[in-house]
């Protein structure tokens, strides 16, 4: 039972990493190197935290179909985050 519990643990773990991974942050000098074609443009709503912002920047990237972002720009006005991002394949 625990054997059982350790590998469901370790499959959610897993693709929960994945996830993570699947787009990623460039640089903007990298672009014209690796190649990248840009897709879209995104930017997130009010954040409180940077971690959160960037969440929001990945899981916005993975909706538009994109493999790479590149933040454009960054604003903390009083308490809140907001950031915005080019989306690229």
């Amino acid at each position: 039972m625990k054997r059982a519990a350790g590998i469901v643990v370790s499959l959610v773990i897993g693709a929960l990493s994945f996830g993570v991974m699947a787009v990623q942050e460039v640089q903007k000098d990298k672009i014209k190197e690796m190649n990248l074609t840009k897709i879209g443009t995104i930017s997130t709503s009010d954040t409180t935290a940077p971690m959160d912002a960037r969440a929001e920047l990945v899981k916005k990237a993975e909706e538009l179909g994109g493999k790479y972002y590149v933040i454009t720009s960054a604003d903390q006005p009083g308490k809140d985050i907001r950031a915005t991002a080019d989306v690229y394949k």
